[in-house]
């Protein structure tokens, strides 16, 4: 087996860029490189947030939140964010994370910040859990101010002013002030002027005229449900249709397409719903429920359906409590699926996940698509290089969620080729396919890799060793042997033989990869083997 120093340099420089990322256009459709299973490779990184539960600002790596919820953009680019246990909206703008407005002057017994209400000044105003925000074209803020039951507005002179509710929870139609909500989660604004609010425990979409008068556009639901003896409380429900009858169930987020009409997260029934408001009809456009056919929607004494997971089908896609949504520039809908970790994309009839739920359980490490992970994401928001912004909840994070580019000057030809993160491998030797598998020349990009390679001629077997690990593969013979020291040889079956040919053993690039920790892609118009470190952290 041959060596080249020359590639070898290549390779180490290539693997220290493992999971880097750049900024990429517009379109999700068109500049997406798709992998293995359809996936759409993307680099997760924190934009901002130490992680820690606090209230701090400065650089924005080093700033703490409370629960960060709802997105807004400016058109300066500033990002607008609701940290809604701190009961104040944040903003980054270049680098540094600061107030934008609200206040708080009391803590409670815990030493947690204690919301209020009050219309004043921006930095004089009080808020109580603000979650959704919403930017209209004359650069007027509105938030769904969730704890006092209201939305709130901030003009462009800083003035922040109550536009609907009482502070006080109940359902009441009428003039702004008088009018009463409960728990608004989010608000979208249309190009006249009209406010849409998402209700979430009133279970309806209620419209607030430039005038300023509330409405109720959906039926209310009388579903009631004891959850425990003699305790009855009032539940959402589910119906399409017309608008006027059709039903909801906890509805946490909205977003207006380009034809004006609503997208709405619909939680409860973990259901994505559209309204079309010139034809007053509501439809299901993605999610569905695994018992529903047997059983119901609801199981018996259960507020919300059964969440789930499943990519696919619109209509057969399961998703667990989504909330926060986003349209890309193509009218594709990003979904914050809260209960699932991740983050989801509805278009062309189907729904990919594009980052978290490699498990469903809660994470907070950079890296790649589905090895990236995120606790309870609320929102999403799409920035004008295209990139997503996630509204990382209970991780007390933004996050960013780019595409991953495939290395400028990859030959446009049918050879086989491989890609070490974001660096194109120039092979002294050609890799090739072999019974559907791709491979490679093992020595030089494992010892890049850091992986110590011999070769037994008794047993003709190949042995990647690194910190205490043996990976062993066999040539002429298939199988894959694991060895750590102190546990038992672990053995796992392969369907391809490495073999020597021109003095260069050739194993099966997957296979030895994950074993290896890993991620191995492989993308059939440019015919590359992607290979990617699945989690990075940054500092």
């Amino acid at each position: 087996m041959k060596n080249s120093k020359r590639l070898l340099a290549v390779l180490v420089a290539a693997s220290a860029l493992f999971g880097s990322s750049s900024a990429y256009g517009a379109s999700l459709e068109k500049d997406a490189v798709i992998g293995s299973n359809d996936q759409i490779l993307t680099n997760v990184n924190t934009m901002a947030g130490l992680g820690g539960f606090g209230d701090y600002n400065g650089a924005r790596l080093t700033a703490t939140f409370r629960s960060p919820a709802g997105l807004g953009l400016l058109p300066d680019g500033t990002i607008l964010f609701a940290d809604s246990r701190n009961h104040k909206i944040k903003q980054l703008k270049d680098g540094k994370v600061s107030d934008f407005a609200g206040i708080y002057v009391h803590k409670d017994a815990k030493g947690f910040p204690e919301g209020g209400m009050l219309d004043e000044k921006k930095d004089l105003s009080l808020f109580n859990e603000p979650k959704g925000i919403a930017v209209d074209a004359n650069g007027n803020i509105y938030v769904a101010d969730a704890g006092n039951h209201a939305v709130r507005k901030i003009d462009a002179s800083g003035k922040v002013t109550t536009v609907a509710g009482t502070g006080v929870l109940g359902h009441k139609d009428g003039a702004g002030k008088e009018a009463q909500l409960y728990y608004p989660t989010d608000v979208a604004v249309a190009a006249d002027g009209t406010i849409y609010v998402a209700d979430s425990l009133n279970h309806v979409i209620r419209s607030i005229t430039p005038a300023g008068q509330v409405k109720t556009l959906n039926a209310l639901s009388t579903r009631l449900i004891e959850v425990s003896p003699g305790q009855v409380v009032p539940a959402g429900d589910y119906s399409d249709g017309s608008l006027a009858t059709a039903k909801f169930n906890e509805p946490t987020s909205l977003v207006l397409d380009a034809k004006g009409n609503l997208y709405v997260s619909d939680t409860g029934n973990q259901r994505i719903r559209y309204i079309d408001l010139v034809q007053g009809k509501v439809s299901t456009v993605a999610g569905s429920s695994v018992n529903e056919a047997k059983s119901g929607l609801y199981e018996k004494k259960e507020l919300f359906a059964p969440g789930d997971y499943a990519d696919g089908e619109a209509l057969k896609a399961l998703f667990n409590a989504p909330q926060g949504l986003a349209l890309t520039a193509e009218g594709g809908l990003l979904i914050a699926d809260s209960g699932n970790n991740a983050v989801r994309y509805l278009a062309n009839g189907k729904v990919t996940t594009l980052a978290g739920a490699s498990n469903l359980l809660s994470g907070e490490l950079d890296g790649i698509d589905r090895g990236a992970g995120f606790h309870k994401p609320t929102d999403v928001a799409v920035l004008a290089d295209g990139s997503v912004v996630v509204a990382d909840s209970f991780n007390n994070k933004l996050r960013s969620v780019s595409l991953y580019q495939l290395p400028a000057g990859l030959p446009k030809d049918d050879s086989v080729k491989v890609v070490l993160g974001s660096q194109w491998v120039q092979f002294d030797a050609q890799p090739e396919i072999s019974e559907g598998r791709t491979m490679v020349p093992v020595r030089l990009i494992t010892e890049a890799l850091g992986y110590k390679v011999t070769f037994n001629d008794d047993t003709r077997a190949v042995q990647l060793s690194k910190d205490g690990q043996t990976i062993e593969l066999y040539v002429g013979k298939t199988g894959i042997k694991r060895m750590e020291e102190g546990k038992e040889a672990v053995q796992k079956a392969t369907d391809v033989e490495p073999y020597i040919k021109e003095d260069r053993t050739y194993v099966p690039i997957r296979f030895f990869a994950e074993e290896i920790g890993l991620d191995v892609q492989w993308h059939n118009d440019t015919r590359t083997a992607i290979i990617r470190e699945k989690t990075t952290i940054k500092p």
